[in-house]
This record gives structure tokens, sequence and C-alpha cells, in this order.
């Protein structure tokens, strides 16, 4: 038998539906193989059949309450850009209790309206066990199996580790200092470890033994090949200045190298060491691009799997840094795609405490002439402070820290593992914005007049393309499903329960009731028309997605159904046949004539 604790409501009306499932989330994916909200796509819907059982009689029920396959638009809203800001006092303090009314933002120079504010806390985004159920002769509860309370994950954070700019001692240093923040997490985090070579994958765990295991696979992985002096031997930095700045000294001190070490200082040979210059400045650019873009790629594929965690998400990058040349766009579309997904970005500088190294690596020492020593030095120096500026963008960016210039990593690590105690979170949409790509500035400034510090992303890339609203509009429930914010613009209650068939599976019930006189409808032809798009998903302890089934509802009521429902209100179920164990249910459902979303937390643990 199904064991529940149901409030009476929810047994007024029940509307039964046959759900179609996702493909991405079809039998074939497993707590191993967690989906990504891209890769969810909608399956052809096979024949159900719907019924509502209310009070009184059910005439014509087929034609008013449906489900089907057929495509909808919804309404959406469009080009919004969010920008999350933290706001100090003049003792590095966050400032609480801020309004929409105290924040001014400027879409290059121009004052912007706000469109959509909140206030973002840790605090807040505790999942709600409210829907949990369990055998009735069992004295376990929501919160409780086998006699110790159930502590389901609340915060993840991503360990990103730069091995392909990382040298040997940062390595080791970083490694050291991660140990012991390992000992520092609470029984709701859950940490990955991840390289940005791609060599290294630790899924998320609050396993210290295992995590600690994969901390010895961090080792520099740098793609172009050390100990190897090409003539003239041109940095990344130094080719960036020739290449893309034309800058006329930096190709200079190139030329004179080359002429040195390819013609033996014969100065008739000055334009042929001035081509060699030039091709050596090509080869170190295009070197240089493809290790740092190889490098973006990866942490994108982080950003991506940790945008699936249904909690609080932090992206802790370790790394020296890197020259970013003419990829300034990859940061700022790294900083969109986290803000978008709730990611901050934490950046640690792995180099900890340092003076800029003058003479370069002491494991692979530069082999610099005389004439071009005091030069070559100079962009040395250069290179070493301009490689932070990446780390600096892409933490100011989200609303995160950049921690330099100390040599306690450990604590830099702990304090990058947290949010910001409070964060304000602002949406706006550009006016007129032309669908060209150009990069807008933005600036956030408040109304009052105190000393207040205002952390927040300084820019953001127009679409190249015109988004299709339909798809948009799924993106954004998807995104809304892989989190644990609870939306209420629709008045929807969640409810489980399940029924164990033997020791190995379990049928977990996910009850949805609606109080219809919230809900917009439209009349046509003398009838009540909405349509109800609801996504469930479940996930484990670990915060892995398990299984998630994606539904439509028509609803097409008579008058006399509409009136009588108002007075029940109608419960969708949702089931799915899960192994026993302890699961997060998250559930998101959309309106498509009101465009309002909801989005409710439960938590249900079946004993083995």
């Amino acid at each position: 038998m199904f064991h529940s604790r149901l409030r009476p409501g929810f047994r007024h009306a029940i509307l039964v539906i046959s759900a179609c499932c996702l493909s991405a989330w079809g039998k074939g994916l497993s707590a191993q193989t967690p989906a990504a909200p891209s890769q969810i796509q909608d399956a052809p819907a096979k024949p159900d059949s719907t019924a509502v059982h209310a009070p009184g009689p059910a005439t014509g029920q087929s034609e008013e309450v449906s489900s089907h396959d057929t495509p909808t638009t919804f309404k959406v809203r469009v080009n919004l850009v969010l920008v999350r800001a933290v706001v100090r006092d003049a003792q590095g303090k966050v400032v609480p209790n801020l309004k929409k009314e105290d924040f001014q933002l400027y879409d290059n120079r121009k004052l912007q309206n706000i469109s959509s504010f909140s206030i973002e806390a840790p605090e807040k985004r505790t999942a709600s066990a409210m829907a949990s159920t369990t055998a009735e002769d069992s004295s376990s509860s929501a919160d409780v199996a086998d006699g110790k309370a159930v502590v389901l994950p609340q915060r993840f954070a991503s360990m990103v580790f730069d091995d392909v700019h990382l040298s040997m001692a940062d390595a080791v240093f970083v490694r050291d200092s991660a140990t012991r923040f390992f000992g520092a997490l609470a029984a709701s985090d859950r940490v990955s470890l991840n390289t940005t070579s791609g060599q290294l994958t630790q899924e998320f765990t609050d396993d210290h033994e295992k995590l600690s295991k994969a901390l010895l696979g961090v080792l520099p992985r740098p793609m172009n090949s050390q100990g190897f002096h090409d003539c003239p031997d041109l940095s990344y930095y130094q080719a960036d200045l020739i290449v893309n700045k034309s800058d006329v000294q930096a190709l200079a001190v190139a030329t004179d190298e080359a002429l040195q070490c390819a013609f033996n200082g014969d100065t008739t040979m000055m334009a042929g060491a001035q081509r060699l210059a030039e091709t050596a400045a090509y080869r170190a650019v295009a070197q240089g691009d493809s290790e740092t873009q190889y490098a973006y790629r990866h942490l994108e594929d982080v950003v991506r799997r940790l945008a699936s965690m249904p909690g609080q998400r932090i992206l802790v990058l370790v790394s020296p840094g890197f020259i970013s040349s003419t990829l300034q766009s990859e940061a700022s579309e790294m900083v969109d795609r986290a803000t978008r997904s709730n990611i901050v970005i934490n950046t640690i500088d792995a180099r900890g405490l340092y003076a800029p190294d003058v003479g370069g690596d002491i494991a692979d020492p530069p082999h610099d002439s005389y004439r071009t020593a005091g030069y070559k030095t100079s962009y040395r120096v250069a290179a070493q402070l301009a490689q932070q500026d990446v780390l600096a963008q892409l933490a100011d960016g989200t609303g995160g820290n950049f921690y330099h210039n100390r040599n306690d990593v450990d604590e830099a690590m702990r304090e990058a593992g947290a949010a910001p105690a409070i964060s304000y979170l602002l949406g706006f949409s550009p006016q007129n914005l032309k669908i060209d790509g150009r990069f807008h500035t933005l600036k956030v400034t408040l109304t009052s007049k105190e000393k207040y510090s205002v952390q927040a992303r300084h820019g953001y890339f127009a679409p190249k393309t015109v988004a299709d609203p339909a798809e948009a509009t799924k993106q954004e429930m998807q995104e809304a499903l892989f989190s644990q914010e609870e939306i209420r613009d629709l008045p929807v209650e969640l409810q489980t329960q399940f029924f164990k068939k033997d020791e190995a599976q379990a049928r977990l019930a996910v009850l949805s009731h609606f109080d219809v006189k919230s809900i917009h409808f439209q009349k046509v032809q003398g009838r009540n028309n909405d349509q109800l798009t609801i996504l469930t998903g479940i996930f484990d302890e670990n915060g892995n997605f398990v299984t998630g089934l994606s539904k439509i509802v028509d609803m097409k009521l008579l008058d006399t159904t509409y009136t009588r429902l108002s007075r029940s209100g109608f419960t969708v179920k949702t089931s799915f046949d899960v192994k026993p164990g302890t699961y997060l249910v998250r559930l998101v459902v959309r309106d498509a004539v009101g465009a309002q979303m909801a989005a409710r937390n439960g938590a249900v643990v079946i004993p083995y």
C-alpha cells in the first residue's frame, strides 16, 4: 500500500496523467551519469488517459482536461541581463537590508530600469524537507533514518585546479592547503575536484578520504613542451604585444634576439631576422591562445555540471592566472553563464604571497642575451602581474572574491568555499538592444551617500542571434529545476507517497496540488483555458540527478467544472520507480496564459 501524510485537501480532486519521459531522463540515465540542463529534451508523448476525480458529475471531462505533446509558445522575459552585486562597508563587511530603490544600474552609461530584484543569502537556500513519507510501522520521519538525522546537500563547491598553468611548486603548495580545507566542510557540503586539463574529475561527495586521494592527481600538465627554447625565445606576453598590440619595441627586441641566435649578429640579415621574429611571435600567440582556450573549455564543462546541482553553487578556481590576450569575450561569457546559473566564482592565486620573479622559472631558465636581458626581464615582470587580471575579472563579475598575495591559502580556500553572506541580484531588459554581439559596459552604484563599495560584473556581450521564445522558456524551467530556489508565482503545494514493492524497489509518487482560483485562465469559446507544464526531478543525497519526468496539462474547463475545482483545487500525480534511499524532490510548474512559475522542494526517506 501507499504510505503518505497528505492533508485532507489533497484528496478532494486528483488529476491523474501519465507522464511523458524526457529523453535525457530515461531509464538509461543513472546517478553516476547526471544530466545537465542543456541535455534535456522532450520525447513524444505516449497515449494517456486523463480524468478529474472531483465531487459532482464528470460529463465531458475528457475534453476539459488532457495531456499532449503539442508544441507550446510561452510568454518569456526577453534579453534579461542579471547582475549580482555585493556591497561592503569601509571595514569590508557585507551590507544587508538594501532595497531595489537603493541601486542604480547603467548600461553603456545609460540608466536602466531594474525590473527584477532579489536578496540572496546562504541560509535561504536550505531545502524545505516538508514532503517526506515513511512506512506506517516505522518511527523515522522526513529528516530521520536509522536513528540518525538525514542531512541533504545544500552547498556544492567545485574546486578547479588550473594544472595547465600550474608549476610543480604551486601544485604541491595548493594540494597541501586543500587537504586542510576538507576538514572544515559542513555535513551539508558536497565538493567536486576538477582540473583545467580535464585529466582529473572527482564527482561531488562528502567523503574526505576520497577527496584527499583524488587530490594527489593535481600535477602540472602544460600543453606546450617545457625546456625547449625557440629562436627567438618569445613569451606569450611579448608575442601578444607584437601580434595584437603592434608594439614596435617588443618587435625590435625580438628582432635583435633573432639576429644574434640565428644570424650570429650579422646586421645585413636584419630583414630576415625581423621575419623570423614575426613568425615566432605568431607561433607563440597561437600556442598561448590554444592553451588558454583549452583551459576555458574545461572550465565551462565544470560550470555546466555545477549548474545542474540542486542547491547553493560555488566554483573555486585555484590558478596562477594566465594572459587573456584577445580572448576577453570568453571570460565575459563565463561570468554571464555563471551568473544565470547562480554560481559564485571565487579565485585563488596559487602563487600565494610572491614577488615578481625577474629571473623566470628556475627549473627552466631563459636564454637571454646581454643586449635583450633588460627588456625581457621587464616583459616577464609585467606578464606575472597581468596573469591575475582574469582571476580578478571572474571573481568580481560573479560577486565572488579574489584571494591573492597571501600565504594562508588554506584559510583562503575555507573563505572561498562560502558564498557572500548577502548578495543582491539585479535584472534588467536593455531597451532597443541590437543583436550584434558587441560589448556593453555595466556599472552599479548606490543612491545613498555612505562610502560603500559595490562589487559587480563590468559588462556583457549582446546576443548574436535571436532566441526562440519556446526554447528560451524551456531552458528557464530547466534551470529552475536544477536549483533549490522556491518560486511562488503559482499556488502549488508538494507532497509525496511511496509504496515498497520489495527490499530493492519502491514506487514514489509526487503529488502537486493546485489552487485553481489563483491561476490565470483565458476565456475562449465559453471555456476557461490554460496550459500547465510540469517538471519533476529526483536527486540523491549527494545532489546527483536520478530521474525526472515532464508533462503538459491542457485545461479547457466549463464554468461548472471551474466553479467546482475552485473550491477543492486539483492534484496532479507523477510516479517514479526508485531504490530505497534518501531523495530530494524538485517540482517546477509554469502556466502558458499568465507566464507564471512555481518551484518547490521536498525530501523523502524510503527505508531499506
